[in-house]
């Protein structure tokens, strides 16, 4: 980078100023994209060492990106809502001529023909694909390469271990995953990020790792929650490949979650099944954030069925699991433990089990409205504590998967630390399809805490 050029030093100080101070200097003309994909390529290059975020990353490809978008806005042309902006994608998103191999020995090599829906949206928008993030091996438990740029010592969590890791090192400022179970949420309490899983549905699949199409769900990660919406939006639509979305208007996420709240948010605290698990750090830290809300929180149990809710999110995952990963199962050699074992249980599961599983979601989220007619949002933990020491487990997922099979969506925010220095994440859950309700609240949590 050079820094004798104040496009270049201006790029490089944005970049730790999120994603939507970024996209507004962009747009004022204080630094150009190519400046910008500049300053980015230099903090991979000095962070990526320790972190090691990317399983694919060409500088020429993002540069010629960048340069193409410059010359598109000379032309005195309008611009895209992320123009110049670079995204990371997980590495189970279809990418064209661009490798994308799902973190599993059987896919080295793969290079798709064609970009997933989500990534036609982002190169409409006027984003710049920067690379591709580690996940683990088929977006499941096995882990990868990635540390945690807290502490290179203990995990990112998983499985959008890159695009959480990449943002909070602040390599890209933004990034994009998914989550089947707790991958969304997870990694960015650990890293100390925004990380926002929408409505399941909100955002098409195509060309996206199917590992359970009653659960997976694309979600972004971004310094806080207005940078969340910005690219969230962006990506939210129908497509016809996926029978899970639905025609509807255009949602209005980053201008309802810049907007300040009508009245002051009300939240219904929770403690989820796990709970006894969670550090004492977590609960300590949630008591006192509860506390300093005051009436603007009250305290709920969960209705009973809540309790079960995780054994039938994993009967529905490994039932769908052994069958959308049939191919992979014929050569189990090639799969880590953990992969395996998931497979011959989804294997064992009766078809009678499989379908009663099913039944659960309007169950639990009919028992949720009840609740959701006193609150803005639910609030809890995003996960048992900060990052476990070691690299050998991603962590558990004990605290997302529930949200995961009700299809709500949730946004957790680095709001606490740890004794060690660790983020931990609070998590807030809305009622399905108030996702931009969901975002200005969580904005606005993040602005009480910092006032």
């Amino acid at each position: 980078m050079d820094k004798a050029n104040p496009r270049a030093r201006s790029a490089a100080a944005a970049l730790s100023l999120g994603a939507v101070a970024i996209r507004d200097r962009l747009a004022a003309g204080e630094f150009r994209a190519a400046d910008l994909v500049e300053a980015s390529l230099a903090r991979i290059a000095a962070a990526e060492p320790e972190v090691q975020a990317w399983a694919w990353l060409d500088g020429d490809h993002a540069m010629a990106q960048a340069e193409a978008l410059d010359r598109h806005r000379e032309t005195g042309r309008a611009i895209g809502p992320l123009h110049g902006l670079p995204v990371g994608l997980k590495d189970v998103i279809d990418t064209a001529k661009i490798p994308t191999e799902n973190g599993a020995a059987l896919d080295r090599g793969r290079v798709p023909q064609r970009d997933a829906f989500l990534v036609e949206r982002l190169r409409a928008a006027g984003a710049i694909v920067m690379g591709k993030t580690v996940t683990t091996e088929l977006a499941f438990l096995h882990p990868g390469k990635t540390r945690n740029p807290h502490n290179p010592g203990h995990t990112p969590g998983g499985s959008s271990s890159g695009s959480a890791a990449a943002v909070a090192a602040g390599m890209v400022p933004l990034a994009v995953g998914t989550q089947t179970g707790g991958s969304v949420i997870r990694p960015a309490s650990f890293c100390g990020v925004t990380g926002f899983k929408p409505s399941f549905g909100a955002i098409p699949r195509r060309g996206v790792l199917m590992q359970s199409p009653s659960l997976d769900t694309l979600g972004v990660f971004a310094d806080d929650p207005l940078g969340a919406a910005l690219l969230a939006e962006a990506l939210f639509g129908h497509d016809a490949a996926d029978p899970a979305t639905a025609p509807a208007p255009h949602p209005r996420l980053f201008e309802v979650a810049r907007a300040a709240p009508p009245v002051r948010p009300v939240f219904a605290f929770v403690r989820p099944p796990g709970w006894d698990d969670a550090h004492p750090e977590m609960q300590a830290g949630l008591a006192e954030l509860v506390e300093a809300l005051g009436d603007q929180v009250f305290e709920v149990d969960l209705p009973p069925a809540f309790a079960g809710a995780e054994p039938e999110r994993r009967r529905i995952n490994f039932a769908e699991m052994a069958r959308y990963y049939h191919r992979y199962g014929r050569d189990p050699d090639l799969l880590a433990e953990e992969t395996r074992a998931a497979l011959d249980e989804g294997n064992a599961i009766s078809a009678r089990d499989y379908l009663a599983a099913l039944d659960w979601k309007p169950v639990l989220n009919a028992a949720l409205a009840e609740i959701f007619e006193r609150c803005d949002a639910i609030l809890c933990p995003a996960a048992l504590g900060p990052a476990p020491e070691g690299l050998g487990s991603t962590g558990s997922a004990i605290f997302n998967g529930l949200w995961t099979l009700c299809g709500t969506p949730a946004v957790t925010v680095p709001l606490m630390t740890a004794g060690n220095g660790l983020p931990m994440g609070v998590q807030l859950v809305g009622q399905i399809g108030n996702d931009a309700r969901l975002l200005r609240t969580a904005q606005w949590l993040c602005d009480w805490a910092d006032a």
